[in-house]
C-alpha cells in the first residue's frame, strides 16, 4: 500500500471564524487519521448542515464526501454503508442537526450499529443563524443578547447509550491528547462510534453565561480517565509507576489504556454504569469527559446487513422490471 504522508489527510483552508473549536477538532482528527495509516481513498466523509457540516472540506481532500440535508445525514451513512461497506464513514454533525432536526434519524442509526464514527460539534447554539439555542443548551445558560435558556438539555452520550450506541464518548475540542486517542480508537471500532466534543463557538457562545464557552468548560471540566493510544507498530512500553492502568487489548494487536484518575475505576464495558454516571455528573454540574462506553464485541450493523453490497449485485439478482413496478404499485 502507498505509504501517505500527513499533507495527504488535509483539505482546503478553513472558512470558519478563527478560533473555532471545529478547526482544533479537524486537526486532531487529521492526526489520528495519519497515525492510524488508514487509505484516504477508503473513507466516506459526510454531514448535514450547519457550521459542523462544513468540516469535511477541512480534512481528506482526496476522499469521497457528501454534503446532505439538515439532519439526514444518518439515513444517508446507512445507505453508504450498504453501497460500499469497505468504505470507512466519518461523518461530522452538529448539536442541532443531531439532537434537532436529526434526533430521530440519528436514533434509528444508533440502534442499527451502522459501523461509522459519528462526531458532534456541540456549542449549543445556531452559529449560521446568529446563536439561538440549540437541543443542546443547558438550562440556565444565556446567549450573548442575555436570553435565558428555559428548557432542559438533551444529553447526546445518555441518549447514545440509551439507543444502543456500542462506543460512547465525549471530550472537548482543546484537549489534542484525549480526543486523538479517541478518534484512534474509533477509527478501529466495528459498529457506531458516537464521540460528542463540545467545541465553544467564538462568536455566538464564548461570553459569561454559557455553559460551552472555553473559560467554562475549564472550569467545570472533569476527565473520566487519562487517555493514551499506542499505535500497533510502535513498541508497547509502560513505566510501572505504582498507578492503575486499565490495558485494553484491540483486535489488531494496537491497545488502549487508561489511567485511573479518580476513585473508584469506571468500567466501560457496563452500558448501565455508565448512565448512572452521566446523570450523577450532570446533578452536580459537571462536564464529564473520556470514553464512557465501549463493545469490543460489536461486530458491525443491525440486524446483519447483505451478504452482497449493493454495489455488486448483478443483473440477475435484480428485481425484474415487472417486480419492480409492482412494487412501485404499492406506494401510489
Amino acid at each position: 500500500m502507498k505509504e501517505f504522508s500527513r499533507k495527504d489527510y488535509v483539505g482546503s483552508k478553513s472558512t470558519l471564524c478563527t478560533g473555532c473549536g471545529h478547526d482544533s477538532i479537524t486537526n486532531h482528527l487529521i492526526t489520528s487519521l495519519f497515525k492510524s495509516k488508514i487509505n484516504p481513498y477508503k473513507v466516506a466523509k459526510l454531514s448535514g448542515i450547519g457550521c459542523s457540516s462544513k468540516t469535511p472540506n477541512y480534512f481528506l481532500s482526496t476522499s469521497q464526501g457528501f454534503n446532505s440535508l439538515h439532519g439526514r445525514m444518518a439515513p444517508l451513512a446507512t445507505g453508504v454503508h450498504l453501497a460500499q461497506e469497505e468504505l470507512k464513514i466519518i461523518g461530522i454533525s452538529g448539536d442541532g442537526d443531531t439532537a434537532s432536526i436529526g434526533l430521530g434519524s440519528f436514533a434509528h442509526l444508533l440502534r442499527r450499529n451502522v459501523p461509522m464514527i459519528y462526531v458532534v460539534e456541540n456549542n449549543g447554539v445556531y452559529g449560521l443563524t446568529k446563536g439561538q439555542f440549540s437541543a443542546t443548551a443547558d438550562e440556565g445558560s444565556t446567549t450573548h443578547r442575555g436570553h435565558v435558556n428555559k428548557v432542559g438539555a438533551i444529553d447526546i452520550c445518555s441518549l447514545a447509550l440509551e439507543m444502543g450506541a456500542t462506543f460512547v464518548a465525549r471530550s472537548f475540542s482543546g484537549d489534542a491528547k484525549q480526543l486523538t486517542a479517541l478518534f484512534s480508537l474509533a477509527l478501529r471500532h466495528k459498529g457506531t462510534a458516537v464521540i460528542d466534543i463540545v467545541s465553544p463557538c467564538i462568536t455566538f457562545a464564548n461570553h459569561e453565561g454559557s455553559t460551552k464557552s472555553y473559560d467554562a468548560v475549564r472550569t467545570r471540566n472533569k476527565q473520566l480517565q487519562e487517555l493514551g493510544f499506542i499505535q500497533p507498530q510502535e513498541e508497547i512500553t509502560l513505566e510501572d509507576d505504582g498507578s492503575t492502568l486499565i490495558e485494553v487489548k484491540l483486535h489488531d494487536g494496537s491497545r488502549l489504556w487508561l489511567k485511573k484518575t479518580a476513585e473508584g475505576a469506571h468500567d466501560i464495558t457496563d452500558r448501565d454504569a455508565a448512565a448512572a454516571l452521566l446523570n450523577e455528573t450532570k446533578r452536580q454540574g459537571q462536564l464529564l469527559t473520556g470514553l464512557f462506553y465501549w463493545d469490543a464485541e460489536s461486530r458491525g450493523m443491525r440486524p446483519e446487513e447483505p451478504a452482497t453490497a449493493l454495489c455488486r449485485v448483478d443483473e440477475t439478482s435484480r428485481p425484474s422490471r415487472e417486480n419492480f413496478r409492482k412494487m412501485l404499485s404499492q406506494f401510489a
